[in-house]
């Protein structure tokens, strides 16, 4: 497969829930549609990538299975690849879905990649405009894996191609009939934090809020102090660092609790709810038979605009 890298990384994270979607129980986030946006050759190539790559993420679980490559794609898979991305998805749609019951009339996602909220919330069509932002060439390759899957582009859909870590344009978002006066607006930024600075990260949420309504709000995922130190179970958190750098894409920040709540106060919000990877782990894998649990460094916070 040739992609640029933030369309593999979508590929990527697509394969994560689709595999979730396919094979898993209970599910934590159930993208039924993931699976249609992947070829089965992405897929099978996807796997086997994975698989073949057991020795970096845990020699001795590749000496185990080694006969058996079903069970070290499932414990990649469930250590290493989905238990952020799957959590994470989970919340945010649970509190969208409470904000659309609030008022919220808008949602912005922020590297939606191949995101397929408005695919499984037809309902919704009359009731909330979704704006997903990401990067040209990211876009450009989801339009052409909804057109292979014959997935129909709804009105109340606007794509809103732009390299948003390094300058966002409010007007590029008007322009795509987003409206920033008086309607309330969702954001959601999952899978970002990590990689802007502290600078950039506290522009972008001061640049996003600047003429939001009051009860507009945002949920997002961050690291915390320890992304750095922490190995984590099977050194998961160290590999997950040692990745995004050796991929080219660093991860650059982390927070104290301190910092955050800091950070939104600046930003005149205010952090509604918190969730640490104790109350994620209670929340989302609690009672599970599986690999499956939260990583040690990771929060949740759905903050609003006061």
């Amino acid at each position: 497969m040739e992609h640029d890298e933030s369309s593999l990384t979508s590929l990527i994270a697509a394969f994560g829930r689709a595999y979730h979607s396919k094979y898993d129980t209970p599910k934590i986030f159930d993208d039924f549609l993931a699976n249609t946006l992947i070829s089965k050759e992405e897929f099978l190539t996807i796997s086997n990538n994975m698989v073949n790559g057991i020795e970096f993420f845990n020699r001795d679980i590749g000496l185990r299975y080694k006969d058996d490559p079903k069970e070290i794609l499932k414990w990649i898979t469930h250590v290493q690849l989905s238990p952020t991305p799957l959590a994470r998805s989970a919340y945010c749609e649970k509190v969208l879905l409470n904000e659309i019951k609030l008022g919220v009339q808008q949602y912005v996602i922020l590297g939606a990649g191949l995101d397929t909220f408005c695919f499984r919330y037809p309902e919704l069509k009359n009731r909330l405009e979704i704006f997903e932002i990401d990067h040209p060439t990211t876009q450009k390759f989801k339009k052409k894996k909804l057109a292979n899957a014959k997935l129909d582009i709804p009105n109340n859909l606007h794509f809103v191609p732009m390299d948003f870590t390094a300058t966002f344009s409010y007007q590029e978002l008007i322009d795509a009939g987003f409206n920033y006066d008086n309607k309330k607006t969702f954001f959601s930024l999952l899978g970002v934090s990590y990689y802007l600075s502290k600078k950039e990260h506290t522009n972008l949420i001061s640049h996003l809020f600047a003429n939001m309504p009051s009860g507009s709000s945002i949920v997002l995922d961050y690291a915390d102090e320890n992304l750095f130190e922490e190995k984590g179970m099977f050194n998961r958190v160290e590999n997950m660092v040692k990745m995004a750098t050796e991929s080219g894409e660093p991860m650059k920040s982390s927070f104290t609790y301190h910092e955050i709540e800091n950070l939104f106060e600046r930003s005149g919000l205010l952090i509604y709810e918190h969730l640490t990877p104790t109350m994620i782990n209670e929340n989302f894998f609690r009672n599970r038979t599986d690999y499956l649990s939260a990583y040690e460094t990771i929060h949740f916070i759905h903050a609003v605009k006061k």
